[in-house]
């Protein structure tokens, strides 16, 4: 059974953890190997626990310590061709990161946790391309131990190909950064704020509670909200609009899909519970 942790989840860093009971899996490297080992002791696992990195995409929130990663973990760094290259220039990662660089198939991917372990033991990861303006941005579709995850982060809008894969996961991962009342009011630039609200940026709380009422199925048993923006949002703002959709939602014999659903903001600059999927 997976166990899953946010260690870390907002522009002050980004990071999570997968966990079958064996091995692990890191999803970005936002905090420093200090916190990481700090974090996952606390929970009882340590450096050990995982033996894979996979990231999403080059911001500084979520690679702002993978070289100091490669250089000291030498675990190897699953991410698109795309991104790997641009890692490779990247004043973070350049001078570590080519040693420990293993490229995701677009199609999906085993990720080898051990030698010996068969394929039916070992995480399928599909990277699915979504609109932010970095290099490259991508989703997650993990497939685990009969387990669906799937992880989308840093976000635009959602696309048709994010929707398709959220709809068959039993845990989804999604961002829920601002709410548009707090955004367009508040003290950042209009650059800024277009920058964020406009296609390639962030989802809002509307956004993300549409997408959810798009792919909400009876499968559904997780809903954690990521990337709460600290300055136009806050974790109240974010439950309840998805809450709210989740509500609207009939899902038969008298209930509704909150009821159905667990639903969880994630911290953004400590680590949530440990949650079991």
């Amino acid at each position: 059974m997976l166990k899953f942790m946010s260690l870390s989840s907002g522009s002050c860093g980004n990071c999570y953890f997968l966990h079958d009971g064996e091995r692990g899996i890191v999803i970005d490297a936002g905090v420093s190997v200090r916190r990481l080992k700090k974090y996952l002791c606390e929970k009882g696992y340590s450096l050990d626990s995982f033996q894979a990195v996979l990231v999403t995409h080059d911001h500084l929130d979520h690679i702002r310590h993978l070289g100091s990663w490669c250089k000291r973990l030498e675990k190897p760094v699953y991410a698109t061709a795309v991104l790997h290259e641009a890692l490779l220039w990247h004043t973070f990662t350049r001078d570590w990161i080519a040693p420990c660089g293993r490229v995701l198939s677009p199609e999906g991917s085993i990720i080898r946790l051990a030698p010996d372990l068969p394929d039916s033991e070992c995480p399928w990861v599909v990277p699915f391309e979504v609109p932010h303006d970095a290099s490259q941005t991508v989703g997650f579709l993990i497939k685990w131990h009969g387990c669906s995850f799937f992880l989308m982060t840093d976000a635009g809008r959602v696309t048709e190909e994010a929707l398709e894969y959220a709809s068959t996961a039993g845990a989804v991962v999604i961002e829920s950064n601002y709410d548009t009342g707090m955004l367009i009011g508040g003290p950042y630039t209009h650059e800024l704020k277009m920058r964020i609200c406009k296609g390639n940026g962030h989802l809002s709380n509307d956004e993300c509670a549409s997408a959810v009422k798009a792919f909400w199925h009876k499968g559904l048993k997780h809903i954690f909200l990521c990337h709460l923006s600290e300055n136009n949002n806050t974790p109240a703002l974010a439950y309840s609009a998805t809450a709210e959709a989740l509500r609207s939602i009939d899902a038969g014999d008298g209930l509704t899909a909150r009821e159905l659903t667990d639903l969880q903001t994630l911290p953004r600059s400590f680590p949530s519970a440990l949650f079991t999927l």
